[in-house]
């Protein structure tokens, strides 16, 4: 397990506040933003996204449906999409396309843990204990 893995999947299960999740990826550097939100994409694909995921995606990451990351994300073919929102590169675009795919993420995984979790699993990210705890 990855540091940066567990941080974005107790992002997505509401086990750490967003306000840490900002704090601590506006600490990494540009390169390094890119690297989580290229891993933060994976794991949405991973946990089987899809593009009906965009409207409560939006309203749990707090965007407005007119900023650009939230345009994208309701706009189909959902990889095809995920990309173009990580590759948006001013700082406050980055600080948003962050916030929209830990919802993504969140609102994927826990339709994952519901069809094919349910009566438990494997996936060390389904174990995680409280953040700090």
């Amino acid at each position: 397990m990855i540091e940066r893995d567990i941080i974005l999947n107790e992002l997505a299960q509401g086990l750490r506040p967003m306000s840490q999740g900002i704090e601590w990826f506006d600490a990494q550097d540009s390169q390094e933003q890119y690297r989580v939100l290229l891993f933060l994409r994976e794991h949405c694909i991973q946990a089987r996204a899809v593009t009906e995921d965009g409207s409560e995606s939006i309203r749990r990451s707090g965007l407005r449906p007119t900023h650009t990351p939230a345009v994208l994300v309701t706009r189909g073919q959902i990889k095809q999409q995920l990309q173009k929102i990580i590759d948006l590169t001013p700082v406050d675009e980055r600080r948003k396309a962050f916030r929209l795919l830990v919802a993504v993420l969140a609102v994927a995984d826990e339709r994952r843990r519901a069809r094919f979790c349910s009566g438990g699993c494997g996936h060390w990210w389904h174990s995680l204990p409280l953040a700090g705890g």
